[in-house]
């Protein structure tokens, strides 16, 4: 729980709390150390995360020095528990978002608020609170007004900087106190604080409680006369439904393999990581976490919706039981898709709403996690062309209509434009899955997935016997893309499928979804003899080292960036994946498969948290927690266990 000199918490030290609107994080330290608010892409409030000075923070730790941290979720919940132990007393801070009891009559709207519980259940402990806020990405300038005989505190923002994406919202901090049963009450007084580096005060205060003393802190945004009052029974009651809310939605996941507390945690976060509104699927909730310490300059806004990303999820989701959060995405993309470009094609990423810019900016009044600058906000490749989201579109449509729920007429029009689209433009150079940031290429993994596209478009027609007059033309351009991939993108003598049709020598990770998508079987000599080739180390022309695999090797590649960066967890589990597929042929393969689902899971955090990369020490790189990460865990935790129960050694 120690901050780096700097003052940074490592990324894996986080856990994540949220009410599908936005969410923050929260350091094993007691810090909330990143909150966007309203929602997921609103400008942030508190993002010490990214600049330890002006970042802003809301922090509930104990005073004694030698004190130890453990923290958890409350069972099948995203309510958080960090619990602190020292010689004199043990505290827990639990911290969560509201949501409302299912199918309650009372208390059935969403409470936006975020309420941090701090109790003592063994001996005394003193705690210090900070609440610093930064609004506006650290940019807007604030005042504090403190009511001294009201509930608690509150915080005004005084915007003179308008220049956020959303207006800033006027903000309360509240508290109450639960007292003893012999009617011992703690005392808190808060403090008007400066903060250095900060555009406005803050708080802070200093509270000693005894066991079986309580306090419940809240910011919400304010409501005004619609804000009802605090109570410690009101607040109770929240946590309560909230606790309710998960438990249910939990409950409905049909996986009961090896892997089941992986899969269900990897399951809340995904739902964390959800828009209520739009059904629309973040890719993460931060934005700018390096994906190399340095100055590579990898850092990522990630806080809108990818179509590759949000296909992913929608499958994860199928796959456990969970239909809702299906049906509510495909809700997502029949909206996309009547809002086409003019050509015909899509964007390959959305706002929450659907939008389209997201103009992509550098904050230099930021130093960024651990000086890695520079921190962007937006995103640059919202305007790429990258024709692999068709295939991951068209497969999670396809499995979408095979496990939820047949397809409408009019979501068939839909799709059968985009496989049209996908005919007409298959032989484009793009810039693939990774969003490189270089020249366009013909990258082998965007070829495979406009294969996918149309074979799914054609699965279609015969599965529902759907009109579809260009029905020749599909079956005609499916069969050259694959003849073209198997003569363009094979190296005989290398013997590997490369990166792409321009890069030869170059392997890539990514063609290790071949048999996942059923684009070849997992036994083809030709993916097999790939998959061995990248199973090697680094320097003997490989990808893997430690059982952990890099998507490319960023020093020989040109992707338009400099410097390394990490693992990619996606790519390990996609191995994982592609030898349990190859285990039909040899069965030592599905042994090496499931120790690296085991290894892979030692390398999530306490929480089982990933973020996107992981370095040659084991710490987490890049934003987190990162959907695609526990999206490849769901599928591969599912697919080799189901290989694992139908294996005969």
């Amino acid at each position: 729980m120690r901050r780096t000199l700097n003052g940074y918490l490592p990324i894996e030290q986080y856990g994540l709390i949220g009410n599908l609107h936005t969410a923050a994080l929260v350091g094993m330290d007691g810090s909330i150390d990143f909150m966007c608010w309203p929602e997921f892409d609103s400008p942030s409030v508190f993002c010490r995360l990214l600049d330890t000075n002006k970042g802003g923070h809301f922090s509930i730790t104990p005073s004694a020095d030698a004190t130890t941290a453990k923290q958890q979720y409350l069972p099948f919940s995203n309510v958080l528990s960090t619990k602190f132990l020292c010689e004199e007393g043990v505290g827990v801070v639990s911290d969560f978002m509201h949501r409302p009891r299912p199918r309650a009559r009372s208390h059935s709207h969403l409470m936006p608020w975020l309420v941090r519980s701090v109790e003592v259940i063994r001996g005394t402990m003193t705690f210090d609170m900070e609440c610093f806020p930064a609004f506006d990405y650290a940019r807007t300038h604030h005042k504090l007004e403190i009511e001294r005989h009201a509930e608690g505190l509150g915080m005004t923002s005084n915007a003179e900087d308008r220049a956020a994406q959303t207006a800033v919202h006027q903000m309360d901090l509240r508290y109450v106190v639960g007292c003893m049963g012999n009617g011992s009450c703690p005392s808190i007084c808060l403090v008007p604080t400066d903060h250095p580096g900060g555009l406005g005060q803050g708080v802070s205060a200093r509270f000693t409680l005894q066991e079986g003393q309580r306090v419940f802190f809240d910011i919400s945004v304010h409501l005004a006369r619609f804000d009802p009052p605090l109570s410690m029974k009101y607040v109770e009651t929240l946590m309560e439904d909230t606790l309710m809310y998960w438990l249910t939605w939990i409950r409905s996941c049909t996986y009961f393999g090896r892997w089941r507390e992986n899969v269900e945690r990897s399951a809340l976060i995904l739902k964390l990581l959800t828009y209520e509104p739009t059904g629309a699927v973040v890719a993460a909730v931060t934005f700018s976490l390096p994906e190399a310490i340095g100055n590579s300059g990898r850092n990522w806004d990630y806080r809108f919706t990818w179509v590759r990303d949000s296909a992913f999820t929608m499958y994860a989701f199928m796959r456990l039981g969970l239909n809702k959060e299906a049906k509510s995405y495909m809700s997502f993309v029949h909206r996309i898709c009547r809002a086409k470009n003019p050509d015909g094609s899509l964007q390959i990423m959305y706002t929450l709403r659907g939008g389209r810019e997201m103009a992509e900016l550098v904050l230099p009044h930021l130093e960024g996690y651990r000086s890695c600058a520079p921190v962007r906000i937006g995103n640059g490749a919202a305007d790429h062309l990258q024709l692999d989201i068709y295939g991951e579109l068209l497969d999670a449509v396809y499995l979408y209509n095979k496990f939820s729920q047949p397809l409408s007429y009019d979501e068939w029009v839909d799709i059968r434009a985009l496989v049209d689209h996908v005919c007409d433009t298959y032989d484009q150079p793009d810039m693939g899955i990774w969003e490189v940031r270089g020249l366009r290429q013909n990258f082998t993994y965007s070829k495979v997935q406009c294969w996918v596209a149309v074979d799914r478009g054609l699965r279609l027609i015969d599965k529902r016997d759907f009109p579809c007059s260009n029905r020749d033309r599909w079956r005609h351009t499916r069969d050259q893309i694959y003849e073209e991939i198997m003569a363009r993108a094979w190296n005989p003598h290398l013997e590997m499928f490369t990166q792409s049709y321009e890069s030869l020598e170059t392997l890539d990770a990514a063609v290790l979804a071949m048999p996942l998508v059923f684009f070849c079987d997992g036994t083809d000599p030709r993916f097999v003899k790939t998959m061995r080739r990248i199973m090697l180390p680094p320097h003997r022309g490989g990808l893997t080292t430690n059982n952990l695999v890099f998507r490319y090797n960023a020093v020989e590649t040109d992707d338009g960036l400099s410097g390394e960066e990490g693992t990619f967890s996606l790519c390990t589990f996609w191995l994982a994946e592609a030898l349990s597929r190859a285990s039909k042929a040899n069965i030592t393969l599905l042994y090496k498969a499931q120790v690296i689902i085991d290894e892979m899971i030692m390398y999530g955090n306490h929480l089982g948290l990933f973020s996107e990369e992981i370095d040659k020490s084991g710490k987490h790189l890049g934003n987190f927690p990162q959907a695609f990460t526990h999206i490849a865990l769901i599928s591969a935790a599912y697919n080799v266990d189901r290989a694992l129960e139908t294996s005969h050694p």
